[in-house]
């Protein structure tokens, strides 16, 4: 029978920097804001700053899961192909149902109140499933110490995954891998640049999804130049000479 992280101390989970204590911050973080959003003394103003770190978070550090820890659990257990994808699709679900919601502009629209209710429904469910089922293997399989350098890796794909909804992105790698640069080039310039009306939003999208078209190609054009590659591949032979 797996214990819940929900219910362990810091030095149970693998301590500082442990991959289990950086979800169990970031669920927590999530429950919240989440709780402040429907407060019903929050303004208007509030709720729109709440929502949009709401959803960078939910994405961000989904995008981490899918790209580390789930394929690691898919490994080391017997059942960790039934157990993630359980997990990933509450993921596609939270995934559709967000892009929903953002292409919804009028914010007294009351299916979009519903809708948001519900996100945040799977979104806590999520995070349940996660906590008291599938993160307590990777307490029982590996050390403290393997647990920190998990967190590590989770950490740095985090900081640079998408901060929104793509429902079409597989949640497995290396479809999710190999998507997850120009999504994030193009969430996190979107995320930056301020905007007041419909026209400037589009604005920045556009130059957004310029930036993120250039950086594409490049990438592109470097992993296809044989001499490139031939060039580099030479190059580390000499410095491990």
């Amino acid at each position: 029978m797996t214990l819940s992280i929900s219910t362990q101390d810091a030095s149970q989970l693998g301590g500082e920097g442990s991959i289990l204590l950086r979800q169990r911050r970031d669920h927590a973080q999530l429950d919240a804001m989440m709780n402040r959003y429907l407060n019903p003394h929050s303004t208007p103003e509030q709720r729109a700053a709440l929502w949009k770190d709401i959803v960078q978070l939910v994405f961000s550090h989904a995008f981490a899961e899918e790209t580390v820890l789930w394929p690691l659990l898919r490994r080391i257990h017997g059942d960790g192909e039934l157990l993630t994808a359980r997990v990933e699709q509450e993921h596609q679900e939270i995934n559709e149902l967000i892009a929903r919601i953002e292409k919804t502009t009028d914010t007294d629209d009351p299916s979009r109140t519903a809708w948001i209710q519900q996100a945040f429904t799977l979104i806590r469910q999520d995070i349940r499933d996660e906590e008291d089922e599938l993160l307590p293997h990777l307490r029982e399989a590996f050390s403290d110490r393997r647990l920190r350098q998990i967190g590590a890796a989770w950490e740095t794909v985090r900081a640079g995954a998408p901060t929104h909804p793509h429902p079409a992105v597989s949640r497995r790698p290396p479809g999710n891998a190999l998507s997850g640069l120009p999504l994030s080039a193009f969430d996190r310039l979107g995320d930056l640049a301020p905007f007041t009306s419909p026209s400037a939003r589009r604005a920045s999208l556009v130059t957004a999804a310029a930036v993120t078209l250039a950086a594409a190609i490049f990438l592109a054009r470097r992993a296809h130049h044989p001499i490139r590659q031939q060039t580099e591949r030479m190059g580390k032979k000499k410095s491990l000479a």
